[in-house]
């Protein structure tokens, strides 16, 4: 997946990608923390058809439900990781 990056001054700072099936979405990172999904209609790659502004603790949720593995999981393997690294496996 390639995405593009460019910083908005004053605002934050744009990710923009196209799915596989074509759709073109953006990432806003406010500097204050927001972050905001664009959906982009598919006529007009240019101009976001919708635009969900999330707060700090949204974006983090939104992001956790994204993950292919919850965050306890994977904190788990790297737990598992760790203690065999230092040998300390029960």
């Amino acid at each position: 997946m390639d995405i593009t990056h460019a910083t908005v001054p004053g605002s934050g700072t744009v990710h923009h990608y196209d799915t596989r099936r074509g759709d073109h979405i953006g990432v806003v990172v406010f500097d204050d923390g927001r972050r905001a999904l664009m959906f982009y209609d598919r006529a007009d790659a240019d101009t976001a058809s919708q635009v969900v502004e999330l707060d700090d603790d949204e974006g983090d949720w939104v992001a956790e439900l994204l993950h292919s593995r919850s965050l306890a999981d994977r904190l788990a393997v790297v737990e598992r990781r760790l203690a065999e690294l230092t040998g300390k496996c029960s």
